[in-house]
């Protein structure tokens, strides 16, 4: 195998090719890595050029982008035979699949930033845009991904994302900060966030701030909803110890920005960076169907760059307030390719042209979906242990209410297994604590001796 720092677009020519000969007329980026030993940024990097100079056609197949090896007369690979591995039977998790809008898209955002026609923040992609008439998303796959992630039942808002809060802060946290270069694995910022350790370094502020507008909106959507004001605080939350100037933290930018990489040059006049902020929060207050209200928050609020920086992080934050008020499953962009978010940012700054970023936003939504749905409903599963010990339970509290007799003794007379003794101890304490007239039943005790007990201090020793 070959170094990463070694690869040519010769040798990756050559990987080709042999994976071609072996039947395989459509070859997958992860093929290629593991054929070369390069790094799949690397190789995807090198696959664009190939693309761009007619020597590998981009097509997709299932739900992940395959790539052809075209001869030097522009005719393809030989078909394979009929032992070939259908494309139907290779893994589609490693990223989505694009659309031939998307692939066209790609091409044109490859090409060199000096062949590109440079353009500025063009308002009429959200002043030509009517709320539940008008749409990003197609409505079919809006529908389609509300019914995939709904959380049933008529519950407040902001159920699912508590359920699965601890996930969710680890995951939306480091694959945001990832996006934006940040070093830290994935244990290693749930080290941090375990730990209780304070910042030592910019990436770990970074992820720190994540978390805690993460905890913030949980908190605050419910209550407020969606508004300007809740999203300028996500910003400070965000930004908080990371820029220079602390006015500038939730409050629209007065300093000229750029985007590295882009033709895109954003709007550099204050009050329509106001103006378009606080249009673009209210159509997405407008917005019935929340997928489609998601998407929109997500792409417009990274268009604008309304913020001295941060915007990404900002958009990723609040592409989550809509999901939250209709308890949707979370949006988290796990595994989410750094190259692939880049170009389908650009997509929308350099054309309005959301074709990368509706197949992105499909894809990384249906993996969240999935993800925080098996989450949620491990929560919802009885506890093993208290299924276990139930009678046992019953009748440890009964012992402590009835008899006064000390905690302790009434744990030993159980002969429960001694691996299990300090959880259960645990557990009957808790029991004991929240113990009240009201739900003595379920322990077959009776209130006035419940309420006896509880009035001359709930002894336990």
């Amino acid at each position: 195998m070959l170094s990463k720092d070694h690869l040519t677009p010769e040798a990756l020519l050559q990987a080709f090719g042999d994976i071609a000969t072996a039947g395989n007329e459509f070859v997958s980026s992860s093929q290629l890595v593991n054929a070369t030993g390069s790094s799949r940024s690397t190789v995807k990097r090198m696959l664009s050029r190939l693309a761009s100079a007619g020597k590998v056609e981009v097509t997709s197949r299932g739900r992940a982008t395959r790539y052809r090896l075209l001869t030097s007369d522009a005719t393809v690979v030989p078909q394979p035979t009929a032992t070939a591995t259908p494309t139907s039977a290779i893994s589609t998790d490693e990223g989505p699949r694009w659309s031939a809008a998307s692939l066209q898209l790609r091409q044109q955002l490859t090409r060199p930033v000096a062949a590109r026609t440079p353009v500025t923040y063009h308002r009429e992609f959200v002043d030509n845009y009517k709320p539940n008439d008008t749409f990003l998303l197609s409505p079919e796959l809006a529908d389609e991904l509300v019914a995939l992630g709904h959380l049933p039942g008529r519950l407040p808002a902001g159920t699912y994302a508590r359920k699965v809060l601890e996930q969710l802060l680890i995951d939306l946290s480091w694959s945001s900060s990832r996006l934006e270069g940040n070093r830290y694995t994935l244990m290693d910022t749930e080290r941090l966030f375990k730990s209780g350790a304070a910042a030592t370094d910019s990436d770990a502020i970074m992820l720190l701030n994540h978390k805690a507008a993460i905890e913030f909106i949980v908190e605050a959507v419910p209550l407020q909803g969606l508004n300007t004001r809740l999203v300028r605080n996500v910003h400070a939350i965000l930004m908080h110890d990371l820029l220079v100037d602390a006015a500038s933290l939730g409050t629209m930018r007065t300093q000229v920005v750029n985007v590295s990489g882009s033709t895109y040059i954003p709007c550099q006049v204050p009050a329509v960076l106001e103006e378009m902020f606080e249009r673009i929060i209210l159509k997405a207050q407008q917005i019935k169907n929340p997928l489609e209200a998601s998407f929109f928050l997500w792409v417009n609020l990274a268009y604008l760059q309304a913020f001295e920086d941060g915007n990404k992080r900002v958009s990723r934050i609040a592409a989550n307030i809509p999901l939250m008020l209709y308890n949707q499953a979370p949006l988290s962009f796990l595994d989410v390719d750094r190259e692939d978010y880049a170009l389908a940012m650009m997509g929308v700054y350099e054309a309005c042209d959301v074709s990368m970023a509706v197949d992105l936003f499909e894809w990384t939504y249906r993996r969240s979906q999935t993800k925080y749905q098996a989450a949620a409903g491990a929560l919802d599963a009885p506890d093993p242990f208290r299924v276990k010990y139930r009678e046992a339970l019953s009748e440890a509290v009964g012992t402590v209410v009835r008899r006064r007799q000390p905690m302790a003794e009434a744990i030993v007379s159980l002969e429960l297994p001694a691996e299990d003794m300090p959880r259960f101890q645990e557990l009957l304490a808790q029991e004991l604590n929240i113990l009240a007239d009201f739900n003595c039943a379920r322990y077959r005790l009776g209130m006035k001796e419940t309420q006896a007990w509880i009035d001359e201090g709930r002894p336990v020793r």
